[in-house]
């Protein structure tokens, strides 16, 4: 390494934004994920007779009278 180059500035070298450009991309990643998980993807009214418990939803059985 020259001396030339040992002289510049952190934010002038190669090295510190490649190291920086790893967990910035994996914070705005995270950033859109918990933004489409809140706007697009959140808990949506269901129908009447309907349940839906966690991740499954389940069609409630109607029981008929029966004389």
């Amino acid at each position: 390494m020259s001396e030339h180059e040992s002289n510049k500035p952190w934010f002038k070298q190669l090295w510190p934004w490649l190291l920086i450009s790893g967990p910035a991309l994996a914070a705005i990643g995270c950033v859109i994920t918990i933004y489409l998980a809140v706007n697009l993807y959140s808990d949506k009214p269901v129908r009447d007779g309907v349940v839906k418990r966690g991740l499954k939803v389940e069609q409630l059985k109607v029981e008929q009278d029966r004389k």
